[in-house]
């Protein structure tokens, strides 16, 4: 004999719950009413219409979708290419190296030998001044072990290896082994954060000019053009850009890469760092009488 049908009607829909479902009958009517996003882009989405209300902050928004964009992301898509890393030949005499470091300020630089695509280590600066103490050291001894990853690598997986491995930079190899480029801690971060600015940037603050150490300047790529001007003493044409990125993007025809040089008014503008598809540093000198333009 069947049981007799009970005064409760059955749930259906939204109510309906599936075996194991332990969400109350209210949470199920709340996601019937209003779902949630069905994709990252509508869950991006979301996070704009938060920060419209004034649910969230527009920095932890831009920090949200940082991390929901860099799950998509490979160190190939991020890292510095080969052929505009900054190296240092093993084989060079201690000056040249002090120069190269000077002059480009970081703080590790992978080691070469030979070819620049034979990676045997990384230096750190900090370390190389130790042969200034000690001159009979032989520079290998100081090499510590360099860290090569594909550049298929997701960036959230490069980013726990980092924190675990306390490594800062990682050499990214193609298919066939060769060197791609390089990654850095601080390249992933940014991709959540925004640009971290280093120490320098303090004193850049005041006017986006600073004097480096071997008399070249490091001029902010959103620097006005007028400012450049009276900084130099030149007479770049400011009819048409506000930035001297902008006129140097417009120069080169393109937007201008890590390691490309320019040439405007007798300066030589160097690409130093690009974010966000602009430049955020060139590295400016004179052009001295005689040079051939590169």
């Amino acid at each position: 004999m069947s049981e007799p049908p009970s005064g409760r009607p059955a749930t259906r829909g939204a109510a309906a719950a599936p075996p194991g479902d332990k969400r109350s009958l209210f949470e199920r009517l709340v996601e019937f009413v209003s779902p949630g996003p069905d994709s990252k882009d509508e869950l991006i989405k979301t996070l704009a219409d938060a920060e419209q209300r004034e649910l969230i902050e527009p920095e932890s928004r831009l920090m949200l979708e940082g991390v929901l964009r860099m799950a998509d992301m490979s160190a190939g898509d991020v890292m510095v290419a080969a052929p505009r890393m900054d190296l240092l030949d093993i084989d060079a005499p201690y000056d040249e190296l002090l120069g190269v470091v000077i002059s480009t300020a970081h703080s590790r630089f992978p080691v070469y030998e030979g070819q620049r695509d034979n990676i045997i280590g990384i230096l750190m600066a900090k370390d190389l001044l130790k042969l200034q103490r000690a001159p009979e050291l032989n520079l290998r001894t100081l090499l510590r072990p360099a860290v090569f990853v594909p550049e298929s690598k997701a960036l959230n997986e490069l980013l726990r290896d980092f924190r675990s491995n306390r490594n800062h930079l990682a050499i990214v190899i193609d298919e066939f082994g060769n060197t791609a480029g390089l990654i850095t801690i601080e390249d992933v971060l940014e991709e959540i954060v925004g640009e971290i600015e280093d120490e320098f940037d303090e004193r850049e603050r005041e006017n986006g000019i600073y004097t480096l150490a071997d008399g070249t300047q490091r001029v902010a790529g959103d620097v006005t053009i007028e400012a450049v001007n009276h900084a130099f003493g030149v007479d770049l044409p400011t009819a048409d850009f506000d930035t001297i990125g902008g006129l140097v993007a417009h120069e080169l025809g393109h937007v201008p890469r890590r390691g490309e040089l320019a040439e405007l008014g007798g300066l030589r503008f160097s690409v130093m760092l690009t974010r966000g598809g602009a430049v955020r540093w060139f590295r400016v000198s004179r052009i001295a009488a005689g040079d051939v333009p590169s």
